[in-house]
């Protein structure tokens, strides 16, 4: 039959977008839908998370922030740690204000970029059937700054990036299957 040959193909295909990947699949909708769900909620910037299974981690894939070329193909986040690795696993969003204060938040990625998370949403990401990653925004603080702190988030800005993921991961199996079907 051809049903279990195309679920195997795309499946194969879903495997084969990784971190390193990522940004050559993403045109120019996909990023404005990032990119407006991240604005939308007031976050500094947004990481699109992908798993990797042959290192246990969660690689950044995508991020909208000044620093995207120290994150992007750089860090991954150990699947057996931190927040963002809970919400991959357990397959739940996310949100929390203050989250500095929060123990289960694996400080590496602040340290590494001199920054303090002050809130994060998290949601995760699924393409093909599989839930493959996570999408986060988060607001930074700059630790030792005079600046007001940011405001944190709301209900409905969890709202609006849940949906930017599920609008993102129809896009990815769209064009995913366009190519699986050779119309691009």
């Amino acid at each position: 039959m051809l049903l279990p040959a195309l679920d195997e193909s795309l499946a194969s295909m879903g495997r084969s977008i990784t971190a390193d990947n990522f940004a050559s699949l993403l045109d120019e909708t996909m990023r404005r839908v990032l990119h407006m769900a991240f604005k939308q909620a007031a976050a500094d910037e947004g990481t699109v998370w992908l798993v990797e299974e042959s290192t246990k981690t969660l690689a950044a894939a995508y991020n909208t922030g000044p620093n995207a070329e120290k994150l992007v193909g750089r860090f991954k986040q150990p699947l057996s740690a931190g927040l963002i690795s809970m919400v991959f696993a357990s397959e739940q969003p996310f949100i929390e204000n203050e989250i500095f204060k929060n123990p289960e938040q694996d400080k590496s990625l602040d340290s590494m970029l001199q920054l303090q998370t002050y809130a994060m949403i998290a949601t995760p990401l699924y393409f093909l059937n599989a839930c493959r990653g996570v999408i986060s925004c988060v607001q930074l603080a700059v630790p030792g700054s005079t600046a007001p702190l940011p405001r944190g988030f709301h209900e409905s800005d969890e709202a609006a990036v849940r949906h930017c993921a599920a609008t993102l991961g129809r896009l990815i199996d769209y064009r995913v299957l366009r190519a699986a079907l050779g119309l691009e």
